[in-house]
């Protein structure tokens, strides 16, 4: 078959959402291009028109696209070249069409959805390397912004008694749940639906956050993150490009310890430990003054 691939420009904070609403849109996975770029798959040139159009509707004219003709091919099976075997930390995230080598310790069976996170993202590496790091048999995770659930799915994997995943959106509820049926885990991982500021204390208290969402989003869920944890608890913040880390830092600090940091292409998170109630008021005390 034929098609037409969509080449978008987006500013970096909006990228992981911009993918979102693309692969929503057509049903298709969404390529992050080596200069950062998105390239999107249309069924002919109307349809990539049309594209381009909803995107500046639903985001503005900052993003930028412009349309070119494929050449004949069965996208249908396509798209699933250059994606392979991943090995983060303990984990080998393995594509449904491919079998996971025999050396593999903890193996999420996973495929690009409708739902973002595939293990295919820096961000959501990193969020999965942070994650691996803090984790300890039996512990029990939130994971906020679940998308695919490959991070609640990753975390009963490698030993959590079990996850939760918070999404705002039903679609990616259903694929999370569908991830979670095909690697076997559904009897310890559920996906809820609804705002994660509002739930995530209300299911807590828990010993491991992952929030891998926007900056502007971590910095609202600091304080929901942190009634939600069990005193020493961890929480892992992810989705921020690595020039955000000098401004989220100040917010993390008072509320949470930073114990470590981890990068992937231009994509930064990081694990703090909840501090104290005494040293929280002390913090803030000083802030005031």
């Amino acid at each position: 078959m034929t098609g037409w691939a969509l080449d978008v420009r987006s500013p970096g904070p909006l990228r992981d959402t911009v993918a979102a609403w693309l692969v929503g849109r057509t049903g298709h996975s969404v390529v992050e291009s080596e200069d950062g770029g998105l390239i999107a798959f249309a069924g002919d040139r109307g349809d990539a028109d049309q594209l381009g159009q909803d995107l500046v509707a639903a985001f503005g004219d900052d993003i930028q696209s412009s349309g070119r003709a494929l050449e004949p091919a069965d996208w249908r099976l396509r798209w699933r070249e250059g994606l392979g075997i991943r090995r983060i930390g303990r984990l080998t995230i393995v594509p449904s069409w491919l079998r996971p080598p025999p050396d593999s310790d903890a193996v999420v069976v996973l495929d690009p959805e409708t739902a973002f996170g595939s293990g295919e993202h820096g961000s959501t590496r990193t969020a999965l390397r942070l994650l691996d790091a803090r984790l300890r048999a039996g512990t029990t995770v939130l994971d906020l912004g679940s998308g695919s659930g490959i991070l609640a799915i990753a975390a009963v994997k490698l030993g959590a008694a079990r996850a939760i995943g918070i999404d705002v959106d039903p679609e990616a509820v259903m694929v999370a749940e569908g991830n979670a049926d095909r690697n076997g885990v559904r009897g310890r991982v559920a996906f809820v639906q609804g705002d994660a500021a509002a739930l995530a204390p209300l299911l807590g208290p828990v010993e491991l956050v992952v929030s891998n969402i926007l900056r502007e989003a971590n910095l609202a869920l600091l304080d929901p993150i942190r009634s939600a944890l069990l005193p020493g608890g961890c929480a892992v913040f992810a989705g921020m490009e690595a020039t955000e880390r000098e401004s989220f830092l100040p917010a993390l600090i008072g509320r949470f310890v930073p114990s470590a940091e981890a990068t992937d292409e231009g994509w930064w998170a990081v694990s703090g430990l909840r501090t104290e109630d005494s040293g929280l008021r002390a913090r803030t005390s000083e802030q005031t003054k």
